[in-house]
């Protein structure tokens, strides 16, 4: 994984990638996929993440990620 991240880096940096641009596609790629993996449930994902509640809402707001991982509604 290492090398993986190594050359990701070296592809941005080529690119002209700015440091600010690279973390928070990370930071909003990563809490997309955090919540995709507990269905929606942002505590659960807070959790996961080592972050609070209310600071995970914030972000899923600000990245606009609001539908990212909702749980499935019930068909009857």
């Amino acid at each position: 994984m290492k090398e993986q991240l190594e050359s990701l880096i070296g592809m941005m940096v080529d690119r002209g990638i700015l440091l600010e641009e690279a973390i928070t596609e990370f930071e909003k790629k990563f809490i997309k996929c955090v919540l995709e993996h507990s269905q929606g449930n942002q505590s659960r994902a807070a959790k996961v993440l080592g972050i609070h509640r209310n600071t995970l809402s914030r972000k899923v707001s600000d990245y606009k990620l609001d539908h990212a991982g909702r749980r499935r509604e019930s068909r009857r």
